[in-house]
């Protein structure tokens, strides 16, 4: 006999109990993680809202994957805040649906700007007298619209086809908040269509993604090579850097833990947890050291502040 999903009121999050006596070391860790975070984020979008020199594509995606990155931070916040400084784990069963959609919601929606920002840098180096025709505000805000659409549309299904399942096992969630992968495991109904819909799209965002911008960077890197001077080619690299980490450290922490949750059985569970907390805080440090344009921005913003002072 089932007991059905109205039955289920809430999930507790375990956290990180196997840290034992360093959980506290590790929620003020986490804590300074979330405000560099949502600092770092926040400046970047001042800095690209008053510099006019910044109302350009390339600052436009990066204003996106900004709000993409707080998005992460703040869907992840309650349930890690309440059940690591206030031991309070439990959560509502709506409330962990919900959560969940945000998180895989802005997860997908990442993947796809940085998409988006190998298309720019395509453009910007294998077709630069285009560059301004291509990719005009219009056409910007088209994309950024159809990413939006498209992570709304691979999300929207998940809570529905979770809460249609019976649930009869303890709902404890090994996280200190609620992911699909984590919450498929507890029902004890058929959840083959949940399973094979989670591949699915990780497949066509997370797959197909990584496949194009793999594609765009070794059309970038043909286009570098056929220019003649060393020095220009290096200049031209590096306006590529900042994309490339950013990239970097959005998919390998994801396909790390992905390996490591397949084949690192006895792995300790916040190992799973890194790659939402290392693109929010990095991708910010990143822009602001390696472009040139935001570093200016901040200086200005920081010398004026001294003025005022």
């Amino acid at each position: 006999m089932f007991c059905f999903i109205s039955n289920t009121t809430s999930f507790t999050l375990m956290g990180f109990p196997e840290l034992g006596s360093l959980e506290h070391w590790l929620a003020a860790l986490l804590l300074l993680l979330y405000a560099v975070s949502i600092l770092g984020n926040t400046l970047i979008l001042f800095i690209i809202k008053e510099e006019q020199s910044l109302h350009q594509p390339m600052y436009y995606f990066l204003s996106l994957l900004s709000v993409t990155d707080l998005g992460v931070s703040f869907s992840t916040l309650p349930t890690v805040l309440a059940s690591m400084c206030f031991h309070a784990p439990e959560t509502a069963f709506d409330a962990c649906l919900a959560q969940m959609f945000f998180i895989h919601f802005f997860s997908w929606t990442e993947s796809g700007i940085l998409l988006a920002m190998s298309f720019d840098r395509y453009v910007a180096i294998c077709n630069p007298l285009r560059y301004s025709s291509v990719l005009t505000d219009a056409r910007v805000a088209y994309i950024g619209i159809s990413i939006i659409i498209r992570s709304f549309c691979m999300v929207f299904p998940s809570p529905f086809l979770l809460k249609r399942l019976p649930f009869c096992r303890a709902n404890v969630l090994i996280h200190p908040f609620c992911l699909h992968p984590d919450m498929i495991r507890l029902p004890c109904g058929d959840t083959t269509i949940n399973s094979m819909y989670g591949l699915f799209i990780v497949i066509s965002a997370f797959g197909i993604d990584s496949v194009l911008i793999l594609l765009s960077y070794v059309l970038i890197l043909h286009s570098v090579l056929a220019i003649a001077s060393q020095e220009e080619r290096l200049k031209t690299l590096n306006t590529c850097v900042s994309h490339i980490c950013a990239v970097l450290i959005f998919y390998v922490p994801m396909v790390s833990v992905s390996m490591v949750h397949r084949f690192g059985k006895h792995a300790p569970e916040y190992v799973h947890n890194i790659y939402l907390f290392v693109p929010p805080v990095l991708n910010p440090i990143i822009y602001s050291i390696k472009t040139q344009p935001i570093q200016q921005g901040i200086a200005i913003l920081f010398s004026c502040k001294r003025k005022l002072i």
